[in-house]
């Protein structure tokens, strides 16, 4: 693989995921992890990512608070204006992190009245934002990486909701390894949403479908809705209709 197609692929991994490992890279591309350290050194110097210990971190992601340079941000909000239509007045809602749910966010209805619980510091802010919303906000330690707030505080936190909706922005879906991340601390947090919510949804861009990480969230069974940009009959979604999952 040539150095201008490695940076390509190093730098759409990094936009869909958000943080990315220097060993993942290295195995992916099956190159030294030297070799994929210049490269983050060099799109880092360029602007297009920020470098971090073992890694790499989407500047996209970290620049959400100004509304620009969102990746794939067209798509996102085609999902956020499906996902809008699973809200009613009333509802006690969990919310994660990710562009995706800040779209979400700014995509309510003017009139809603609905109570948002989350960690996520981005989306509280895009809550409050709202005329008739309320928003609860989830305390700890915050995570630099995923901007949400995380450790045993949340958890306990999150278990004594009895939340009527949770909406996950995620990292990575497939049919057999189920939801998938690449940071431990987010994968308790979010499996505590999951525990403590009757319904469980999953907003993700299409490319984020049948791709996996390291840690494992939850199994597909325990996801209820899947919300994507594509037709609900899309061909890719047919393993997720087919396992029982409702696809928006």
């Amino acid at each position: 693989m040539l150095k201008k197609e490695r940076q390509e692929f190093i730098l759409r991994e990094v936009n869909l995921h958000n943080r990315v490992l220097t060993s993942d890279l290295s195995d992916a591309i099956n190159v030294s992890e030297d070799t994929i350290r210049r490269d983050l050194a060099e799109l880092a110097e360029s602007g297009k990512i920020i470098k971090a210990h073992g890694g790499a971190l989407s500047r996209s992601f970290h620049t959400s608070f100004h509304q620009h340079g969102i990746y794939l941000q067209d798509k996102k909000k085609i999902i956020a204006q499906k996902a809008v239509t699973l809200i009613r007045d009333g509802m006690f809602i969990l919310s994660g992190g990710g562009t995706t749910i800040n779209e979400l966010a700014r995509a309510l209805p003017e009139q809603l009245q609905a109570t948002f619980i989350t960690g996520s510091l981005t989306a509280a802010i895009e809550y409050t934002r709202h005329p008739t919303a309320d928003v609860i906000f989830i305390g700890d330690r915050v995570s630099k990486n995923s901007r949400i707030t995380v450790g045993g505080d949340a958890i306990r936190q999150i278990s004594h909701i009895n939340a009527d909706i949770c909406f996950l922005g995620i990292n990575a879906i497939e049919p057999e390894k189920g939801l998938t991340d690449n940071d431990w601390e987010v994968v308790q947090v979010k499996q505590a949403m999951i525990r403590s919510s009757k319904k469980v949804v999953a907003l993700t861009i299409s490319e984020k479908i049948n791709s996996f990480q390291k840690i494992r969230i939850a199994a597909i069974s325990e996801l209820d809705i899947l919300v994507t940009e594509l037709d609900p009959a899309d061909p890719l979604l047919k393993p997720y209709r087919d396992a029982g999952i409702q696809v928006i």
